[in-house]
This record gives structure tokens, sequence and C-alpha cells, in this order.
């Protein structure tokens, strides 16, 4: 069957009879298989690729095999096999997106306040406001590195707060918190999960916390699946929006995050 595929690719440029002899099939045997009807799988195949192109478009080309086999699941209700739906894509020349190497951003503070790992790496939630994870990341433009704060709602996987700034100050988490404890309005005993980032371990913050009855956790040092939901979260962004953009000016890329 592939061998008159080969020759209906090649026929524009060769005769179809030099081209049968050549690959040692019959010029009969090739008219007949131009006539045949597609198989049924065929037909499906067919289909099932023009849903999987349009949900790869609606990703922004970011999803690969793994994401399409679940959109197409959960939203479609069409289940087959992730070695089927790779096998279409590679054919259709559809890819995802990979992670970027990780960046180093989070600078321990020399006068550390001390909180425990209230988490322990169950990252989950039975109601909104019970727990909060929060992390920074960098966004590179033309004019400098623009950091980003986050805060989500460990229950709905939602950002619930956030802030952009030119700096990695303490003012920048404090900002992504306000933004948060503005929107939800929790009540006192809420975690609140981060690394050991210096602006999570100043005065301020732990101040501000106090304040508002949020209760501050945080995991060990140096182990990024002690916050593992906002590092996901990250990886996701870093991989299909950040990698892919090139801004000129931080207003650019405070647009592009939150439109």
């Amino acid at each position: 069957m592939s061998v008159y595929r080969l020759v209906e690719t090649e026929k524009a440029c060769f005769p179809v009879a030099f081209l049968c002899h050549k690959l040692g099939v019959s010029t009969s045997g090739y008219y007949a298989w131009r006539r045949r009807e597609p198989s049924a799988r065929a037909v499906r195949d067919t289909a099932l690729t023009v849903t999987i192109t349009q949900m790869h478009a609606a990703s922004r080309g970011t999803y690969g095999a793994p994401r399409v086999h679940a959109e197409l699941a959960d939203a479609h209700a069409i289940h087959c096999g992730r070695k089927r739906i790779t096998r279409l894509m590679r054919a259709a020349g559809l890819v995802g997106v990979c992670r970027r190497r990780g960046v180093h951003t989070t600078q321990r503070g020399e006068a550390e306040a001390p909180a425990t790992d209230l988490v322990r790496r169950q990252v989950a939630a039975d109601a909104p406001n019970q727990l909060w994870v929060a992390d920074i990341t960098s966004l590179p433009t033309w004019q400098g590195f623009l950091s980003l704060a986050v805060v989500l709602d460990a229950c709905s996987r939602r950002v619930v707060g956030w802030a952009m700034a030119s700096h990695m100050r303490a003012e920048l988490v404090l900002d992504a918190l306000e933004m948060a404890l503005w929107a939800r309005r929790p009540a006192a005993g809420l975690i609140h999960h981060s690394d050991h980032g210096s602006q999570y371990t100043s005065l301020a913050f732990g101040q501000r916390c106090r304040r508002a009855g949020v209760v501050p956790s945080r995991g060990s040092v140096g182990d990024c699946y002690d916050n593992a939901m906002a590092e996901s979260f990250f990886a996701s962004l870093e991989c299909e929006l950040i990698d892919r953009s090139r801004w000129r000016t931080q207003s650019e890329a405070r647009m592009a995050v939150f439109d």
C-alpha cells in the first residue's frame, strides 16, 4: 500500500508506468488501489485528525499527544489510544511545546522567619480558601526581566492573586497576596504555602499574614516537589506562552500574560 502512495506522490514528476516498473508493482494494481474506497479505519482517522487539528490550533499550538489524548476523552468523549493520536499528529505535522530549563529565582533570606511545612506535599483542599500556594517566576523582555508572583487556590487551581514588577522585593508577593485577600475574603486559618524565598520570609510578609489570619507554610529548602502545584503552573505558563513570545516592553508582557 505504501508503494502505491509513493507512486501517487511522485507521478507529477515521473510517468506512472516508469514508477511502477522501478518499484516492482503493476500499473493495473496501482489504478485498482486508486479506485478502492478508503477503509473504515482510514475514514475514522481522517475525522479524528480534523478534531485533533482544531484542538491543537485552539491551544495555540501547545498541546502534545498526552494533552490531546486527555482533552479528547474529557471534552469530546472520544476514547482512543495515545499511540494512535501520536501517529496521527506526526502524520499531520503537529507537535506540542516542551518546557524550558528552569530559571533559579529563589533567594533565601538570611534572617529567615521560621515556618512549619503544613502541606508535606499533600497539595489538596476539599473547599476553596483552605490552602493557597504561591511562587515567583521571571519574564524576559527587551527592557529587562519582569517578575511575576501568583497565588493559586489548591482546590480549584485558579489564580486568585497575582502581581508583576520590575523587581523581586517583598512588595511583589505582598501585592499578589493583597489581591487574593481582597478577591476571596478568606476566613482565619487559611494556609499560604510557598518556598523559602526572601520575599516570603520577610518581616513585612509575615506581619501581613498575621493581620489577615493567614498561616504561613514553607517546604524544605531546594526541593521543588514541596511546592509542586505552583511549579506546575509556571511550567505550563513558561512552556506555552513565555518561551514562545518576544516582548519589546514590560507593558507588552503584562498585557500578554493575563489578557
